[in-house]
């Protein structure tokens, strides 16, 4: 593994189990066997790296929950794709899940959630947009995309945390139990 990638790696895993703003570059650079020139090289400071690991880690997120939240006119089918996209990419890349989720409740004046907001923003917008296009079948949703992209991300991100921390399974069945309660909510 090249330091580049090995610096990723073992800054997401730091940052994960002890908090960005509990770890220094000197730690980093430690643990990864490189010398702290060498990641500044790389990623120019501490927020820089933060910013790598987020981008790499999004931008597959955000690509498979867009794929899976388009609208094609059967609002319960494409609730279930996202869930299962946001669930599948949980399960596999575990440790950065709970790092994003941890950095998005962080005070908000810190800077780990000045850096992280930009990205769940970009999250909020694709979900926000697949209820703004379901609307048009749905008249009673007009109007309420936003606070229902909200409280879906909510549920979405809070499962994800029970199953990462081993009090249920991500699993169908659990998209179906989920979203049968969301569903119930927002056709009313």
């Amino acid at each position: 593994m090249d330091n580049k990638t090995k610096i990723l790696k073992v800054a997401l895993n730091l940052f994960s189990m002890h908090g960005y703003e509990a770890v220094g570059v000197q730690e980093i650079a430690v643990s990864s066997g490189i010398t702290k020139p060498t990641l500044y090289h790389y990623y120019g400071n501490k927020e820089g790296l933060l910013k790598a690991i987020l981008t790499e880690h999004f931008d597959k997120l955000c690509d498979s929950v867009r794929n899976a939240a388009y609208y094609n006119g059967d609002l319960p089918f494409t609730l279930e794709k996202s869930t299962l996209a946001f669930f599948h990419f949980a399960k596999e890349n575990p440790i950065f899940y709970r790092l994003q989720l941890t950095l998005w409740f962080a005070p908000p004046n810190s800077e780990s959630f000045m850096i992280v907001a930009s990205f769940h923003k970009e999250l909020h917008v694709i979900i926000e947009k697949m209820f703004m296009q379901a609307a048009h079948n749905h008249g009673n949703m007009t109007g309420r995309q936003q606070s229902y992209a909200f409280t879906y991300l909510g549920m979405v991100n809070s499962y994800i945390m029970l199953g990462l921390n081993g009090y249920t399974e991500l699993d169908e069945q659990l998209v179906y139990t989920a979203l049968r309660q969301f569903q119930y909510g927002i056709y009313s």
